[in-house]
């Protein structure tokens, strides 16, 4: 995860604590807004997260199939 991610997971579990809070004393219209914020900042970090992922998935595809050529160009 970079630190884009991070730190969108970092605000968005803060929010959604802060959403809660709102919650717990009544402050409905408080509430909302920050859980929506909350809400995006953590998709966003879920994104960052799945894209990290396949881009390491990505370079460990590229990886095997330059071993298989090399494998296939020294057995010839």
């Amino acid at each position: 995860m970079s630190g884009f991610g991070k730190w969108n997971l970092g605000i968005g579990a803060v929010l959604m604590g802060t959403a809660v809070l709102c919650s717990m004393l009544d402050l409905i219209p408080a509430a909302v807004i920050t859980g929506i914020l909350g809400l995006l900042g953590l998709g966003i970090a879920g994104y960052d997260l799945i894209d990290g992922w396949t881009e390491r998935a990505d370079l460990r595809r590229r990886e095997a199939r330059v071993l298989r050529e090399r494998e296939g160009r020294q057995d010839r």
